[in-house]
């Protein structure tokens, strides 16, 4: 179909999720079994995996919690052995999405002194602490099992933290500046295109997808006209790159013009 990456995700079992996450850096983990599989199989693609601790957490949080809260640098600890088992295991690009601050740097230095210094690092730099996530976390089973994720994701309000953010994680070695959501984010991917002299990727997340196909299911849109229009939004905004559910209908749309 013309695919050239895909951006990969987990869902843990129950009996593998604890508050270390150390079902993470497993080498023979889903993860990692996944990444070499689809690497032999279509060894040209862009494989892309992601990296948090949510899938693993048995809070479903994306950190290590310790007395009700989320500790960041033992969670950084596990997301730099997490991203040094997917390089391993033949990532393309690393993907954290966790919004622990300095894992990007960790993680780069990490790849550095291990030999993974051609190891891409696609930093969710700008994520809100959004409702639109809700299928997603359905679809994983990784809702926070207490509280929300507004200690680490930020306040949808603030658009001024998203170039601080990314601007630190270009700093610390990151090769792509991710914003997340898209659809209600123009503005940042804007901002952050307009700053910064790196590939910024917007992801188009599981509750606009939601919205567009319930809306379809509804007979209120047409489904083909909505998704050529919210991507090229979102392209216009200044997204290089998008990561979207929509991705092979979107291919197949592009290909019939």
């Amino acid at each position: 179909m013309g695919l050239k990456s895909i951006l990969i995700f987990v869902k843990a079992k129950d009996d593998t999720k604890d508050n270390t996450g150390k079902e993470s850096w497993n080498k023979d983990g889903l993860m990692q079994r996944s990444i070499r599989a689809i690497k032999e199989a279509v060894p040209e693609i862009l494989l892309m995996t992601d990296v948090a601790l949510d899938p693993y957490s048995s809070f479903g949080h994306d950190g290590i919690v310790k007395d009700g809260e989320i500790v960041n640098d033992e969670t950084v600890e596990a997301l730099v052995k997490m991203s040094l088992s997917h390089a391993e295991a033949g990532a393309d690009f690393v993907a954290p999405s966790d919004m622990m601050d300095g894992r990007i740097g960790a993680i780069r230095n990490a790849f550095e002194k291990n030999g993974f210094n051609k190891t891409g690092i696609m930093a969710y730099s700008a994520k809100y602490a959004s409702c639109f996530y809700g299928p997603f976390r359905d679809a994983l089973d990784s809702a926070p099992g207490f509280g929300d994720k507004k200690t680490y994701q930020m306040d949808y309000a603030n658009r001024t933290e998203a170039i601080k953010e990314a601007l630190q994680d270009v700093e610390e070695g990151a090769d792509i500046i991710m914003v997340k959501p898209a659809l209600a984010y123009l503005d940042i991917i804007r901002e952050v295109k307009n700053t910064l002299h790196v590939p910024v990727s917007a992801y188009n997340i599981s509750g606009e997808y939601a919205m567009i196909k319930a809306a379809v299911k509804m007979g209120w849109l047409d489904e083909n006209k909505a998704i050529l229009e919210t991507l090229t939004a979102m392209k216009r905004a200044g997204a290089d790159m998008i990561a979207t559910y929509f991705a092979k209908q979107a291919l197949q749309l592009m290909n019939d013009y």
